[in-house]
C-alpha cells in the first residue's frame, strides 16, 4: 500500500536521548505514509508501516477490543479483516500485517486431523486463540474462525510493532527495530510472550491477549500460503496468503504476493 504525494507532516523537536529511550519503552511511534513522513523519533523500519491517505498522525490510536461476532465468519473472509488490527499483551502492541487462512475441508488445516487434545481449540468459538507449538520451538498464534465446531483458523504470520518495542526485543533476544523482529509466526509468538496455555483464551474480553480494532489497509496483496507442500495441490496453489501492501513488515517469500 505504497502510497505517493501525502502531505508533509509537521516538525518536531528533537528530542534527548534520555527521553527517547523513554518514548521507546512506552509505544513505537511511527506513520503510515510509506517512508514519506518523518515522525518523532521514529526509525526507518517503522516509519513505512501501513500507508494509508491522507497522512495520519504519528502514533496509532489503540481500539477497542472487537466482538465476538467480527471473528464468527469463514476464515477466508475474516483473514484480511484481521490486518491493521492489533493484538495486545500487557504492555506490547502490535498491528497485524500478514495473515493465512485455513478452512474446514482443507488439507492444511489442522482440523483435517478431527479433533484431538492438540486441535481441540481449532473447532473452538470464534475469536478464541489456538496456540500451537511447531517444530518444537516456536509458538504460532492463531485466530479461530467461523462458528463453534467447524475448525477453522486464521494463522498471524507478521505484525509491526506498536508499543512495548523493550519489551519485544528482549523477548526475541535481538535489539533491532527492523522487520526481522516480527516477519514471521514464531517470532510474533515469542514477541507475545505466548505458550499453548493461550489456547482457547477469548481475544475479545479484556485483559491478557486481546484483539483491538485498528485502521483498515488501503490495499491488500494475497498469494499462496507457505510451508504447506504436504497439502492437496489445489490447497497449495490457493491464494489465502494476505498482507498489507506497501510494508517491509512481511515474512518472506514477497515474490509471490500480488495486489488483491
Amino acid at each position: 500500500m505504497t502510497t505517493s504525494g501525502a502531505p508533509a507532516p509537521p516538525r518536531f523537536k528533537r528530542s534527548s536521548p534520555r527521553k527517547k529511550q523513554q518514548l521507546r519503552s512506552r509505544r513505537l511511534p511511527f506513520d503510515y505514509a510509506a517512508g514519506e513522513a518523518e515522525a518523532a523519533g521514529a526509525s526507518a523500519s517503522a516509519r513505512s508501516l501501513l500507508p494509508a491517505s491522507p497522512a495520519v498522525p504519528a502514533q496509532l490510536p489503540i481500539g477497542r477490543p472487537l466482538p465476538r461476532e467480527f471473528f464468527e465468519v469463514d476464515a477466508l473472509d475474516l483473514a484480511p479483516r484481521l490486518l491493521g488490527k492489533l493484538l495486545r499483551r500487557d504492555e506490547v502492541v502490535v498491528c497485524i500485517t500478514e495473515v493465512e487462512a485455513y478452512r474446514p475441508n482443507d488439507s492444511a488445516c489442522h482440523g483435517r486431523f478431527g479433533i484431538t487434545a492438540r486441535t481441540a481449540p481449532v473447532f473452538g468459538p470464534g475469536g478464541h486463540a489456538y496456540v500451537y507449538l511447531c517444530y518444537g520451538l516456536h509458538m504460532m498464534l492463531n485466530v479461530v474462525a467461523d462458528k463453534e465446531g467447524v475448525g477453522a483458523a486464521v494463522l498471524i504470520r507478521s505484525c509491526a510493532p506498536v508499543s512495548g518495542l523493550e519489551t519485544i526485543q528482549q523477548r526475541r533476544r535481538q535489539q533491532t527495530e527492523k522487520p526481522v523482529l516480527l516477519t514471521g509466526p514464531g517470532k510474533v509468538g515469542q514477541a507475545l510472550g505466548l505458550s499453548t496455555d493461550w489456547s482457547n483464551h477469548p481475544l475479545y474480553t479484556p485483559g491478557g491477549l486481546e484483539v483491538l480494532d485498528g485502521p483498515e489497509p488501503e490495499s491488500i496483496l494475497v498469494g499462496p500460503r507457505v510451508g504447506i507442500e504436504y497439502a492437496l495441490p489445489e490447497h497449495v496453489a490457493a491464494p489465502w496468503r494476505f498482507a498489507v501492501a506497501g510494508t517491509p513488515w512481511i515474512s518472506a517469500p514477497r515474490n509471490t504476493l500480488r495486489p488483491r
